[in-house]
Formats: C-alpha cells, sequence, structure tokens
C-alpha cells in the first residue's frame, strides 16, 4: 500500500509524470531535511517514515544527541537511540546532523558540579566537556557529517548569555568545544546555533562571535539560523540581510530548524526560548477543526516568500531542515502555549502535503 502522502502528490501530475518530492527539486541547490523523534529514527511511524525516505536527504534528532539524552549520568552514557539515528540515516544514505554538543538546557545539573553539589572549577568544567565531547563525536567519527557544537549562547539583545558554562569557563568555552569537536572528528562540518538572529542586535552579536571564534582559530563552517518563524517575521529583507551577513564571515548558512506558527502570539517577543512559555486562551487558539482554506493559502505564500530568499542565496545556504515532519509532530502545539493546535509545516495530521508544499517544490523551479 502506498502512503497516502505519495498518493496525494501522485495524483497531482499527470499520467506518466514522478511526482515532485523536496530533495528532487532542491539537488543542486540545497539540502532539504527533517528533525526525527524517536519513532521515526526506529522506523515506527507508519505515517511519517515514507514521508521522510521519500522527501528529505538530510536530518537531524530532536533530543537523542542532547546531553540529557545521551549522558544523562555521570558515569554512563546512553548510546542506544543515537546509534538507531545514525543507522537509520546511513541505511537512507542521507547527510546526518548532529544537535547539539553544548546547551545551557537539557543538561543535567551534574554537569556543573562536583559529588559535594558544588560549582566545578574552570578546570573541572573543561575536562568534562572535553571528555563528553570526543566520546560522543568520537564514537560517530566519519558518520555524523555535522555537528551543532554550540546551541544558543546569545541572549536577544546580542550579548553573552550568563549560562553555567559562560560563568564558570568564560567566554572561551566556546573556542574550547569547537577545539575539542575538531579534534574528536577533524572532517565534520561544525556549526553554531541559535535563533531570532534575524533580529538586528542579536545578529550583530552573533556576527562579532564569528568573527572572534574565527579569529581564534576555530573550525566553524557554519551557522544555524533556526529559523522558528512566525506569520508576519521575520521580513524577507530581514532573512536575506541576516544570511548576508554571515556569507561576508566565509561561513555557510544552515536554516536549521524551520517552521512557521500561524497561532495568535501568546509572548511579545519573537523568540525560541524554551523557557518563554505563556497560557492561552480560546482566541490563542482559533483553529481546532482544522487550517481555514484562506489560511493554508497565506501560509503557502510565506513559504514561497521565505524559500525565494533561501534560493536566491544558494551559494552560502547549504541546508534547509524542518523541525518536524507532519504538523501533528511539530513542538509548536506545545510552545508557547501548551494544548493548542498549530499547522507549521508541509505535510498536515495525515501525512498529507499542504499547499505549503507546492509552494516550496515550484520555488525551486522558478529560480
Amino acid at each position: 500500500m502506498k502512503p497516502l502522502a505519495l498518493i496525494m502528490l501522485a495524483a497531482a501530475v499527470a499520467p506518466g509524470q514522478i511526482a515532485p518530492t523536496l530533495k528532487g527539486a532542491y539537488e543542486g541547490i540545497f539540502r532539504i531535511g527533517a528533525a526525527l523523534n524517536p519513532a521515526q529514527f526506529e522506523e515506527r511511524d507508519p505515517r511519517g517514515n515514507p514521508i521522510i525516505a521519500a522527501q528529505f536527504d538530510t536530518i537531524s534528532p530532536e533530543n537523542a544527541l542532547k546531553w540529557g539524552s545521551i549522558h544523562p549520568r555521570v558515569d554512563g552514557y546512553n548510546f542506544e537511540p543515537a546509534d538507531r539515528y545514525v543507522a537509520f540515516g546511513e541505511k537512507h544514505k542521507m547527510f546526518i546532523v548532529g544537535h547539539c554538543l553544548v546547551w545551557h538546557s537539557q543538561t543535567p545539573r551534574w554537569v556543573f558540579e562536583n559529588e559535594n553539589g558544588e560549582p566545578l572549577t574552570r578546570e573541572g568544567l573543561l575536562e568534562r566537556m572535553r571528555d563528553h565531547i570526543r566520546t560522543v563525536v568520537g564514537r560517530y567519527k566519519g558518520r555524523i557529517g555535522g555537528w551543532d557544537v554550540v546551541n544558543e549562547a546569545l541572549n536577544e539583545d546580542g550579548s553573552m548569555r550568563q549560562s553555567p558554562w559562560y560563568r564558570i569557563i568564560g567566554e572561551d568555552y566556546l573556542l574550547k568545544a569547537f577545539q575539542f569537536a575538531h579534534e574528536a572528528d577533524p572532517r565534520a562540518e561544525l556549526y553554531y546555533n541559535d535563533y531570532s538572529l534575524e533580529n538586528e542586535a542579536k545578529r550583530k552579536g552573533a556576527v562579532e562571535l564569528i568573527r572572534k571564534l574565527k579569529a581564534a582559530g576555530a573550525a566553524i563552517s557554519g551557522v544555524g539560523l533556526q529559523g522558528h518563524d512566525k506569520m508576519d517575521w521575520p521580513t524577507a529583507r530581514q532573512e536575506a540581510e541576516t544570511i548576508e551577513a554571515f556569507a561576508a564571515l566565509g561561513v555557510k548558512v544552515h536554516i536549521t530548524e524551520l517552521d512557521i506558527d500561524v497561532l495568535p502570539r501568546t509572548t511579545r517577543q519573537n523568540t525560541a526560548d524554551i523557557s518563554a512559555t505563556a497560557a492561552g486562551t480560546a482566541q490563542s487558539n482559533p483553529y481546532t477543526a482544522g487550517l481555514p482554506e484562506e489560511m493554508q493559502q497565506a501560509l503557502a505564500r510565506r513559504y514561497a516568500e521565505l524559500f525565494e530568499v533561501f534560493v536566491q542565496h544558494r551559494n552560502t545556504v547549504s541546508r534547509v531542515t524542518f523541525w518536524g515532519v507532519t504538523d501533528g509532530d511539530s513542538w509548536l502545539n506545545n510552545f508557547p502555549t501548551r494544548g493548542r493546535t498549530n499547522y507549521p509545516l508541509l505535510f498536515d495530521r495525515e501525512g498529507k502535503p499542504k499547499p505549503a508544499f507546492a509552494a516550496v517544490v515550484q520555488k525551486a523551479k522558478t529560480n
């Protein structure tokens, strides 16, 4: 039996023609990917797995390689989920991304403390970071092609986030993280990844950060723009200016966690900070019965606008990865407000391609 999504695609083309796919449309332009949950990389998702195999040529893990998942105890690693994730990517001949090595969130408290619960010294935390990175990157050397080495090190104003990494080690914790990752796998691409870099203040801070890292000899090859976007933010101009700012530094740009929130705002800021939660009302969850056609078309136009920018900057943009496969998988059903029904991706809850899918495919053909 053909998966529903592929039946839908096949019905949209003339007899004898091959249904379009995202990876086929963007071959030679940039890679197209999705973030996978355990059911998907363990091949237990009958709706999502055929879409992943047909549509994408690169994958990222939602959680399997974050510190709290892979290294939950000071004396023990849990490699089984990550091993299955990497094996899935190899089976389907995909470019495999590792997300992420150093982050202030989803990192156990013990990482920053000694056996007495006191803060580690700078030397102690550097040694713990080195051991983790060498162990994890070393295990997948030559198999994972690119790593989000440091995730979300900046505040919204572009200043350094006062995370435990920063407070204990200092600003050079980023340089050390890139150094350890490069030593563990000299051929892997290494990225800095963050959200809201389209905002001018944060973008300026990131540009200065990348400039300093490169000047200090960090083997940083790319910057990840998370791409947790709204229907009205960022503008096409903001997106283009952001890509161009990093291109000027000689690094590639990756759109790493793309989705578009179609629901009314419940927070003031354009942020993907997972601590920025908010209560909702009936008015903030208006599409429980389905996304109206006019909103489907508006979402399609919004995706087309963004992909036009990405394609225009194809010499800098190396990858576009969606944060999820179908609308039902999306974290935006519970962020920033829990229990809402959101529609941020290209495939609906039944695995059918939405009008936004056709709009994205068409942008590859017209540029």
